[in-house]
């Protein structure tokens, strides 16, 4: 059993932020992630995406947001608890008690959630679960490592696109493939795209992978026409993910649906657990990095004041500290 003053769970934007603020409040903070760094799904899914709604910022990778956000949070020194997942929330004398599955408790004075969607895991491609060598993936943290590959990205999100833009430059070639001939993608980065020598092959479906210890080749099947083998030797299989709170959806929080439910100090239905960044819902909520800036800096304000009831809820600002 560890004490700590405030358990954050999820060390995506919003989690580092109030990681940062808990510790410019005085609290001892613990950051609690399944993945295995910080960034939550914005390091994980598209590092290399243009972010331009993030306020000072005209324009930032999300890869770069990360960084700045982990270092702003080092100024205070927060426990990083990475790779394990929060499993149970128990309460002894009316304190939250967070059971990870690596078996670590951890007895707190107050529990934020910063858990993004929750747990996520790729839309799978059907051709890569028969396959038994390597070279297919579903994220791709560092780029550098398709330079002068075959790229192949199956999908027509967002992330599909984004991959194409970020590739094109080092890969040799990037070939894209689409089920359907309409993209989901934002209209600018698919006329981008179209712009550069990047084939799209639409009403497409990668059938089959070739190789031995990794993939040398990819069976396409267009809709009305012959089977074509492509020459790829490495393929970004970009068809979204799903998301599920886990374990959280078994603590007896206030939902709907997958999203947890908050009062304007982000406190949830139980106490002394708040919420904060895209997991919450609220009317008038609006899911923006932005955003959970704003609701973590909310809930760490009144988790202080629940703490410690004579503390003040606005601690004055951090200029006033400098």
């Amino acid at each position: 059993m560890r004490d700590v003053d405030i358990a954050i769970i999820g060390a995506g934007p919003t989690g580092l932020f109030a990681a940062y603020y808990a510790g410019f409040r005085g609290l001892s903070v613990a950051v609690v992630d399944a993945l295995p760094e910080p960034g939550g799904q914005v390091a994980a899914m598209y590092p290399e995406k243009l972010i331009f709604d993030v306020a000072g910022f005209p324009v930032i990778k999300g890869r770069d947001l990360v960084a700045n956000l982990v270092a702003q949070a080092a100024t205070v020194s927060p426990e990083y608890l990475l790779g394990v997942r929060a499993e149970k929330l128990t309460y002894v004398d009316e304190r939250p008690v967070l059971g990870l599955d690596d078996g670590t408790q951890l007895r707190c004075q107050a529990v934020l959630i910063t858990a993004g969607l929750g747990s996520f895991s790729p839309r799978p491609l059907p051709a890569a679960e028969e396959f038994p060598g390597a070279g297919v993936r579903f994220f791709v943290p560092d780029p550098t490592e398709l330079a002068g590959r075959d790229v192949l990205i199956v999908g027509g999100g967002d992330s599909a696109f984004d991959w194409a833009l970020t590739l094109h430059p080092i890969a040799r070639s990037v070939t894209m493939v689409h089920r359907r001939d309409r993209f989901r993608a934002h209209a600018g980065s698919v006329a981008r795209v179209q712009a550069l020598p990047v084939r799209i092959i639409v009403n497409a479906e990668v059938v089959r992978l070739v190789g031995l210890d990794r993939v040398t080749a990819a069976e396409v099947l267009a809709r009305g026409a012959d089977p074509e083998l492509l020459p790829v030797d490495s393929v970004v299989a970009a068809l979204g993910f799903t998301a599920e709170l886990g374990p959280l959806a078994e603590w007896g929080l206030a939902l709907d649906r997958r999203h947890i439910l908050v009062d304007s100090t982000m406190a949830t239905s139980l106490p002394r657990v708040f919420a904060a960044g895209d997991i919450t819902e609220y009317t008038g909520k609006v899911r923006l990095i932005a955003t959970g800036f704003g609701e973590a800096a909310t809930a760490v304000n009144n988790a202080a004041v629940t703490i410690d009831p004579a503390a003040h809820l606005f601690p004055g600002h951090s200029s006033d500290a400098g």
